[in-house]
């Protein structure tokens, strides 16, 4: 149902690399950018994660309460995804665990503060 979650960022360039070797940890890539935004996706149909400088000019922002929640297809990819968001300076928010019936995540805040999780059913 998600077509895109667009993130705020104050410096395009070190956030795009943050987000250039997380998401290659599950096959996404760059699919769309411009001077103040760039894209990513696994696929043309997937969902993407976008980092942009904010249109209206003013600083980017940490909005409380939201949060990006990447599907994998299992948890030694979330362990995975959490792992790499930990080693490019990204900080706790919950290590990866079971978190109800059938429901696997980690969560971490971006070198930004943007929240984010990995997770996976079943």
């Amino acid at each position: 149902m998600i077509g895109y979650v667009t993130l705020g960022t104050n410096d395009l360039a070190k956030a795009a690399k943050f987000y250039d070797a997380l998401l290659a940890t599950i096959g996404a890539k760059r699919f769309m950018e411009s001077e103040r935004f760039i894209a990513w996706a696994s696929s043309p149909t997937s969902a993407g994660l976008g980092l942009t400088k904010p249109f209206d000019g003013k600083p980017a922002t940490v909005g409380n309460g939201v949060m990006v929640a990447l599907v994998v297809d299992s948890r030694e990819k979330v362990d995975a995804l959490y792992k790499k968001a930990m080693d490019l300076g990204a900080t706790d928010e919950g290590p990866p665990g079971p978190r109800g019936e059938g429901f696997y995540a980690g969560y971490f805040r971006d070198p930004e503060g943007n929240k984010l999780n990995a997770f996976c059913m079943g």
